[in-house]
């Protein structure tokens, strides 16, 4: 919501045009999409720099937070992943797939750490 109202803000000022904003979730979005090609193939670390990319060129880019997040969880780096699906929600709270996602994550997550005594 805030990176929302920020954008918002900026295009109200005349700060960020909205040709700037649709050209730089089209960049975001070619970058997704191209994560989401390499992740089919077993390429993980080439998807998760695909989409920090797409977060880095589109904050607001909720999927390409929850595309990160599942990027962060294969490689074991469960606390990036958190993170990084709580700022997907935070964008859009009402994406289902994404909290299925996040709410699958911390299921495996809560059990493996009750699991291992962490």
């Amino acid at each position: 919501m805030k990176f929302r109202t920020i954008v918002l803000a900026a295009l109200l000022l005349g700060l960020l045009s909205p040709t700037a904003y649709a050209d730089r979730r089209s960049d975001a979005k070619a970058q997704v999409d191209f994560g989401i090609k390499v992740a089919q193939r077993g390429l993980w670390k080439e998807a998760q720099y695909r989409w920090e990319r797409a977060v880095e060129i589109d904050p607001t880019y909720a999927a390409a937070w929850n595309n990160l997040a599942i990027a962060y969880e294969q490689q074991g780096q469960f606390d990036e992943a958190r993170k990084a699906y709580l700022k997907a929600l935070d964008i859009d709270p009402k994406n289902l797939l994404i909290q299925q996602n996040y709410d699958l994550f911390r299921e495996i997550n809560d059990r493996t750490k009750n699991r291992d005594g962490r």
